[in-house]
């Protein structure tokens, strides 16, 4: 048995009488790419935020390679969703990148050789050489977030959290980074947590889905958790899964709760649903 790299063991997670999920299971191993779906308010960032160590659980447990999660580990690589830099920062790519490398420690970066050296080799592993040195700001959003990627693996964690890193980009910038992603975890064998509201961008890699919703949640292969019978259980009321061509759709889910964002509008535009 490959021993985990994060485990919730009986994790419940409320606010007041609001429950997010409870008693929730879940070992991630090495080199494991699973996806985090559900609809708005059911919980996803705030997984994250309680494996980052910022959110304490109601009751149960989290641990970090076999022990209580701390706050601000190494261990852990973060993405946060794509927000332009202003105009005016003048940080570079490389400067960003370096963050990841020794922004742990107290006082200024230390510009030696192997920080250089690191630095250069993860924007060459991103596809960020050519503008190394052009101020982030002036970057377009995908590459941007091309940047952030290779600032969240610069440490070589042994766990990628990702949250809602696709987000505003546009499909051709949506592949890319979700390839990306995908080719960093196979280099390190970095385990993957990644929240999204449109699983088709990375329904290739993925290996396991968690599915939250309505204090609900399911573990499994998309297609042991895509499944109309499964969703309909976990909303309680009738809903479809069509798969066409590759993607996967959601149709019936109530108003309000979001089903749309991550399955649905991109099909849309593809025509897969009219």
């Amino acid at each position: 048995m490959t021993a985990a790299v994060v485990s919730l063991t009986a994790a419940t997670l409320g606010f007041g009488e609001r429950q997010l999920w409870h008693r929730l299971n879940l070992d991630v191993i090495p080199g494991e790419f699973v996806a985090v779906l559900g609809p708005n308010g059911s919980g996803k960032t705030s997984l994250l935020k309680t494996i980052l160590g910022q959110q304490l659980l109601t009751s149960g447990t989290v641990e970090l390679l076999g022990r209580p999660v701390p706050r601000g580990s190494r261990e852990i690589g973060y993405i946060p969703q794509q927000k332009l830099l202003d105009k005016g920062t003048p940080l570079r790519a490389r400067d960003l990148v370096a963050l990841g490398v020794d922004g742990h420690r107290f006082g200024l970066p230390v510009s030696s050789r192997l920080v250089r050296d690191r630095v250069d080799d993860v924007l060459e592993s991103v596809g960020a050489t050519a503008y190394a040195n052009v101020p982030v700001a002036t970057l377009s959003g995908g590459e941007q977030q091309r940047i952030r990627v290779g600032q969240a693996i610069a440490s070589r964690p042994k766990l990628l959290l990702c949250d809602e890193p696709l987000l505003s980009l546009d499909l051709h910038h949506q592949r890319s980074v979700s390839e990306l992603i995908d080719a960093q975890r196979q280099a390190l064998g970095t385990a993957v947590v990644f929240v999204t509201h449109d699983v088709n961008p990375i329904l290739p890699f993925v290996d396991r889905v968690l599915y939250l919703a309505g204090g609900r949640f399911r573990v499994g292969t998309p297609d042991e958790v895509l499944r109309s019978e499964v969703l309909s259980y976990m909303y309680d009321t009738p809903v479809e899964v069509i798969r066409s061509r590759g993607r996967v759709a959601v149709l019936g889910a109530p108003e309000g709760y979001g089903v749309h964002d991550h399955l649905e509008h991109h099909e849309r535009t593809s025509g897969v649903v009219g």
